[in-house]
């Protein structure tokens, strides 16, 4: 119970520090990176929910998510790319 406890706090930061980022980034391209890092996070916590309940539905939801996110952090990236 104690490493779930340590786990859960060291998401939380670091998700706190990733949304820090995003709201307060100096430039766009910090904030993409921080979002980005915040979806790494969110599915790492789908996985460690699936490992919890024991039920490997969540994990065929958090491969669909870190698709979406992979995609989306492409079409970000060129929108960036056509700006400059």
């Amino acid at each position: 119970m104690t490493a779930f406890i340590v786990f859960l706090s060291l998401i939380i930061l670091g998700a706190l520090l990733a949304l820090l980022r995003i709201l307060r980034g100096p430039t766009l391209s910090d904030r993409v990176a921080a979002l980005d890092i915040m979806n790494v996070i969110i599915t790492g916590v789908i996985v460690l929910f699936a490992l919890i309940e024991e039920n490997a539905l969540f994990l065929d939801i958090a491969l669909v998510y870190a698709a979406l996110s992979f995609l989306e952090t492409v079409v970000v990236a060129r929108y960036l790319e056509g700006k400059k």
